[in-house]
């Protein structure tokens, strides 16, 4: 098989590296299904041994599928589902020395220019962008409570797939791995 070069990467080390190892995830279930997986049958070892064969769940799960969403350069949170009233009272106004001493952080606040209204029986706040979203308001998964004291990019999204700015707890896709109780 001829691996395919992108930018140096092989489409399978692309794979491992993408969404912190999401696609990774993705082309194991295409190999088991092509039966080139390690947890594959094999007739002289019986069933693999992997530590990624699947396995009960601790808990039945009331969860079946997950939809991770990694907009990597994707609209903010501000636009989407996160209003920030004091944004909107400040628009325009310098912040507050306290803040602007930091040198990562602009000089005025600045609200959404998109309108936000509350959906479903939950209330969810969705802005105007996901109009045909909204009306699955009370079916959606939204978290606001992820913070970092970090305002870079980078270690920013390593805090929010493993919760540290380096990498040494499970990443998103190994806990949700586990809570589903198999690999796909």
């Amino acid at each position: 098989m001829t691996a395919y070069m992108l930018n140096g990467f092989s489409r399978r080390e692309m794979l491992q590296r993408v969404g912190m190892g999401f696609g990774s995830v993705a082309l194991s279930a295409l190999m088991a299904e092509l039966g080139m997986s390690a947890t594959t049958e094999s007739p002289d070892l019986g069933a693999a041994s992997s530590s990624l064969a699947p396995k009960q769940p601790h808990f039945k799960p009331r969860a079946t599928r997950i939809i991770h969403l990694f907009a990597n350069g994707g609209p903010s949170q501000l636009d989407t589902f996160d209003p920030k009233p004091a944004l909107a009272k400040f628009h325009g106004k310098p912040l507050d020395k306290k803040l602007t001493s930091d040198k990562r952080i602009g000089g005025a606040a600045f609200a959404s220019p998109f309108k936000f209204s509350r959906h479903g029986q939950s209330g969810l706040d969705i802005s105007e962008l996901f109009p045909k979203l909204a009306k699955h308001a009370d079916d959606l998964c939204v978290v606001r409570s992820m913070t970092t004291d970090v305002p870079n990019h980078e270690p920013g999204l390593m805090m929010m797939n493993c919760g540290e700015i380096s990498q040494p707890r499970p990443s998103m896709g190994s806990w949700v791995l586990y809570g589903l109780g198999t690999e796909n």
